[in-house]
């Protein structure tokens, strides 16, 4: 007799099947994720300069600005990333 968990993940496979990435496939992952870790590095670097700058003016509404410039650049490299990705996982 099998345990609920059992059940639960034999439904749950037949709703999503685990799909296995090739190597290929993984170092393309890999390689996306590298280099999107050095898109947004080279973005807080930029903006970590306008944002010491802003502070050693006294400039705090600037500064909230970097600052939600900052997290905007990172969701949309998060989702560009996550796009890709998507593409790699899928074979497309």
């Amino acid at each position: 007799m099998k345990s609920s968990y059992e059940l639960a993940m034999e439904r749950l496979s037949k709703d999503s099947p685990v799909t296995r990435l090739t190597d290929k496939q993984r170092k393309a992952l890999a390689e996306l994720d590298s280099k999107y870790a050095a898109k947004f590095a080279e973005r807080e670097l930029l903006l970590k300069e306008e944002m010491s700058k802003a502070t050693a003016k006294g400039d705090y509404e600037a500064l909230a600005q970097i600052e939600k410039q900052l997290l905007s650049d990172r969701k949309s490299i998060e989702a560009e990333k996550e796009e890709k990705k998507e593409k790699v996982r899928t074979g497309g």
